[in-house]
């Protein structure tokens, strides 16, 4: 079991009712992610949810697209378990145990998406990953990412980290629970949103871009073209 597994694990119990709390951008944040979906709410198209957690991410989208099929992957079991629960009865969603980084995703999918989860690899990682992504969407389909990113200088990061623990100190939450928090944020391997976006147009994404960003909180999204 890794490092990470272990305190996500640990934390799937309280981990949906202090998302909100930790994410000071967080009707936004999810909200851009919903936006860029290219769906119409009656239409039925595939989708990835890299790095599910508790399903918090295919909430949204079951809830705002009914039709929708989802395949919700983590590392966690833990937090899977938290997830099957949220959708027992729903025989449009799937749960797959795996580290990504590491084993095949599911192909000819018409959407990912993914929500602070991939900064927790490494940079190399997180490249390869891009090439994956791709190859494992239909053409046309879409990738769209709401993450945690770098400052462009040590000075600008050092701004997003006062920020956000300046307002996780005054959010309520309990000292313990504050503590684990900044245990996960010890293992966050951050890259600038420049890389990131880089790395998806080298693995062969189009129409790149950025659609919000609050400091250090980032939704972008990029798709494989319709044709080669």
């Amino acid at each position: 079991m890794t490092p990470i597994q272990k305190l996500f694990d640990a934390g799937a119990d309280q981990y949906d009712g202090l998302r909100r709390k930790v994410i000071y951008c967080f009707d936004d944040f999810y909200g851009t992610l919903l936006e860029l979906i290219p769906f119409a709410p009656e239409d039925t198209f595939a989708f990835t949810d890299l790095g599910a957690g508790t399903g918090l991410v295919s909430a949204l989208v079951t809830a705002n697209f009914p039709q929708a099929k989802g395949t919700l992957i983590d590392l966690s079991p833990r937090m899977l378990a938290k997830a099957r629960e949220r959708f027992e009865g729903n025989p449009h969603v799937t749960f797959q145990v795996c580290d990504y980084a590491q084993e095949d995703l599911p192909g000819h999918q018409d959407l990912i998406l993914s929500a602070l989860s991939i900064h927790h690899l490494a940079d190399g990682e997180k490249e390869l990953l891009m090439a994956k992504l791709f190859q494992a969407l239909k053409p046309g389909g879409c990738f769209i990412h709401a993450e945690l990113v770098r400052g462009t200088t040590p000075a600008t990061e050092d701004r997003y980290q006062e920020r956000w623990r300046a307002h996780l100190s005054q959010a309520n939450i309990a000292a313990d629970e504050l503590q684990r928090i900044y245990e996960r944020m010890a293992l966050d391997q951050t890259a600038g949103l420049e890389y990131q976006m880089t790395w998806m147009r080298t693995s062969g994404f189009t129409d790149v871009d950025c659609y919000f960003k609050h400091h250090n909180f980032a939704v972008y999204a990029g798709r494989r073209p319709s044709s080669l």
